[in-house]
């Protein structure tokens, strides 16, 4: 099974220049670590998904614009948000890909 990933988890775009750090702002009560779980609600750009430095398809400051994050937990859900998991990825309009290379946490907490 997969993790559940938490605000601070490592985000990495296949064609940005460095990686970033993932916001939570779709809930505020349930934490692993004193961190907020993250959540399918955590999509939009800049605010919860910060630029990745310079893009390699535009030559320019990356500016993310991410679809529906994919691979979510299949029943677990906080405010009717499938929970984000360490699998979980989304596609830049762009055309790059959004990945989790660290969940954000060191314990083990499983999704379902």
């Amino acid at each position: 099974m997969s993790e559940k990933v938490t605000e601070k988890a490592i985000l990495l775009c296949d064609k940005g220049a460095k990686p970033s750090q993932l916001k939570v702002m779709s809930q505020d009560f349930c934490l692993i670590e004193n961190k907020r779980i993250a959540t399918e609600g955590d999509i939009a750009p800049e605010l919860n998904i910060p630029n990745f430095g310079v893009c390699s398809l535009t030559q320019n400051t990356c500016c993310p614009a991410p679809a529906k994050w994919q691979k979510t937990a299949s029943k677990d859900t906080i405010n009717n948000f499938k929970l984000l998991t360490q699998d979980s990825s989304c596609q830049c309009s762009l055309g790059g890909k959004i990945s989790i290379q660290f969940k954000g946490y060191t314990e083990s907490h499983q999704v379902s």
